[in-house]
């Protein structure tokens, strides 16, 4: 299996625009590297800093222009992210949707949106309901989508693992730290994915942005972590690229009958102790 890295900039507010720029980069993973998946950063098609831009910038999932850029993937597998306009109510969504063969396959509504500036995130979405992983490749596959924030919440990996993911998917934009002196944006990205790979025992696929927006400055990294923890494709840091990586799915069974550790979930425990953590504390 082929897996494109599309690491690319946004422009703020322009969806037009970056529908057009994810097309050029769609057309040229198919005619460069004959790819499988092509994966997009998080909010690819409005940008990330949507309090800065007065219009509206929520489409649906099934909007003609995110359906011609499914179309135009064909047989590949397409993710892109982008702000989603709810079916009812007033809510709109951080959300990432899935194609495959021009068809709506899946879509993922983020989970946990940061609060704290300047990712304020919960000042303009709301969190989604739930988390699946999905058939992908003629059902030959399962994967799941977490973004960005969401995969710093270890039982989001660990629930899409016991759902069957063999790859997980994490499109998102992360800046450099504002906080440089506490922790290191990339050091931490590589030690989540890394733990993500080797305890869940599946592939993680973190595709993240760059450019500017303001103060944010998003350092891309971009990169694919095997079953065992290992990088096996990275992309450049702070510049547009456009990387293809060759994985073995065949190595998630592997790895897994090696050294067993998924498979000892023990789910019905789990359920007993959150069932009273709820009793005792409730839930937010």
């Amino acid at each position: 299996m082929r897996i494109t890295l599309a690491q690319v900039d946004s422009q703020l507010g322009d969806v037009d625009a970056n529908v057009e720029h994810a097309a050029r980069v769609i057309e040229r993973a198919k005619e460069e590297h004959a790819t499988d998946l092509i994966v997009f950063p998080e909010l690819h098609l409005s940008g990330y800093s949507v309090g800065e831009v007065d219009d509206d910038l929520a489409i649906r999932p099934n909007d003609p222009r995110i359906e011609k850029l499914g179309q135009q993937a064909g047989r590949a597998g397409l993710l892109v992210g982008f702000i989603e306009s709810g079916p009812r109510g007033p809510h709109t969504y951080n959300s990432a949707v899935y194609y495959e063969n021009g068809r709506l396959v899946h879509l993922h509504r983020k989970l946990y949106l940061p609060a704290y500036k300047p990712f304020t995130e919960r000042d303009h979405f709301t969190p989604g309901p739930s988390l699946r992983a999905f058939p992908a490749f003629n059902d030959d596959t399962q994967m799941a989508i977490l973004i960005c924030n969401d995969a710093w919440q270890p039982q989001l990996a660990f629930l899409a693992t016991q759902d069957g993911a063999r790859i997980l998917l994490i499109p998102t934009a992360s800046a450099q730290s504002m906080f440089p002196e506490r922790y290191d944006s990339r050091e931490y990205w590589h030690a989540i994915t890394r733990f993500y790979g080797r305890m869940f025992e599946l592939y993680v696929v973190f595709v993240n942005r760059v450019g500017v927006e303001g103060d944010l400055r998003f350092w891309g990294g971009s990169h694919i972590i095997d079953p065992w923890g290992k990088v096996v494709g990275e992309a450049a840091e702070h510049v547009e690229d456009l990387i293809t990586v060759d994985v073995d799915l065949a190595e998630v069974r592997r790895r897994r009958r090696s050294i067993p550790l998924v498979k000892e979930a023990r789910l019905g425990l789990l359920q007993r102790e959150i069932r009273r953590l709820l009793e005792e504390g409730g839930d937010l």
